[in-house]
């Protein structure tokens, strides 16, 4: 192992740690936690290599909703699920697979809520991301409502909306930049980003942010009248790595996601990507590190803990 690779290790195992969730929550109770549920997410990734993407934006779309409590993951006629923001989530049965091997080795123990925690750090990692230590510890939610959402980040936030939708949630605009980077994994539906090539602010012209070489491949992959429901590669050329193409791609005017275009566009959030660039005259900054880093401020959002709650027997369902 290069010296390098010790020292980010080294710098994950330091910044592992919760505010009431710990690294090792499950040592004497469920020992095989994380062996379990790499498992399940390695046979899903291994059949279908974009699952990776919907089981880390699972984690995404709980976390800002009532904290990272599996609320999500709960069926029912008015729950999350049902909201549009998270009709297109995939994935979820990753985490039954891991929840159902869990019940049968630690019945009752493991919750719901650290399952897909595990489960998003676990799809990083098979995309090619660095590895880092998940804090535990998290109960199950008993609430999930549609109406609850409607404060998730969206597709056409303005920068301001972003930070302040992240600040909400006590993270910062190096953590938004750095949790964005997710896309590099992503899709986007034609109906979330369309207006930008054809009619953008009626303005009947695309959105300037686009590079004019990139437009046709746009344009082509979502005409005026196409499917709405077709997917588009985020990061184009390297959806299925996780890596900093992405930015590079964000930097060359080939945002998809008008909410990503204006990460390089935007003078408050420019820098933070130019230094995951390494560009000269800035202090670089590791995304796979600060990603990690990220991950962890973020899984402790508005925690659940002690007697909160509860540890569901299924995942889709409060006991």
């Amino acid at each position: 192992m290069t010296i390098l690779m010790c020292l980010l290790l080294a710098t994950l195992t330091t910044i592992a740690q919760g505010q009431g969730t710990r690294v090792g929550f499950y040592r004497t109770t469920c020992p095989s936690v994380e062996s379990i549920v790499r498992t399940a997410v390695q046979s899903a990734v291994r059949a279908d290599p974009t699952i990776a993407a919907g089981v880390l934006r699972i984690f995404f779309h709980d976390c800002f909703v009532h904290g990272c409590d599996g609320s999500v993951l709960l069926d029912g006629p008015s729950s999350e699920k049902t909201a549009p923001p998270n009709l297109p989530l995939r994935g979820f049965e990753v985490i039954d697979a891991a929840k159902s091997q869990l019940e049968t080795t630690c019945p009752g123990v493991v919750s719901c809520a650290d399952i897909s925690a595990l489960a998003a750090r676990d799809a990083v990692v098979l995309a090619g991301g660095i590895d880092w230590q998940v804090p535990l510890g998290r109960r199950d939610g008993l609430v999930s409502q549609a109406s609850d959402t409607v404060n998730l980040p969206a597709f056409n936030d303005s920068i301001s909306v972003q930070i302040q939708k992240f600040a909400d949630k006590g993270l910062n605009i190096q953590d938004l930049v750095t949790l964005v980077g997710a896309h590099t994994i992503g899709t986007g539906a034609c109906i979330v980003f369309r207006y930008r090539l054809y009619n953008f602010n009626g303005t009947n012209q695309p959105d300037p942010d686009i590079n004019p070489s990139f437009l046709p491949q746009l344009r082509a992959l979502c005409p005026e009248g196409g499917n709405d429901s077709r997917r588009v590669d985020l990061d184009t050329g390297s959806v299925t790595h996780f890596d900093t193409s992405y930015f590079t791609n964000l930097r060359n005017g080939r945002g998809v996601l008008e909410s990503d275009a204006k990460l390089w566009s935007d003078s408050t959030t420019r820098p933070i990507v130019q230094r995951f660039l390494g560009l000269s005259g800035l202090l670089g900054l590791t995304f796979n590190v600060e990603f990690g880093r990220s991950m962890v401020k973020m899984g402790n959002i508005e925690l659940k803990t002690g007697s909160q709650g509860e540890i569901r027997r299924v995942c889709r369902a409060t006991n």
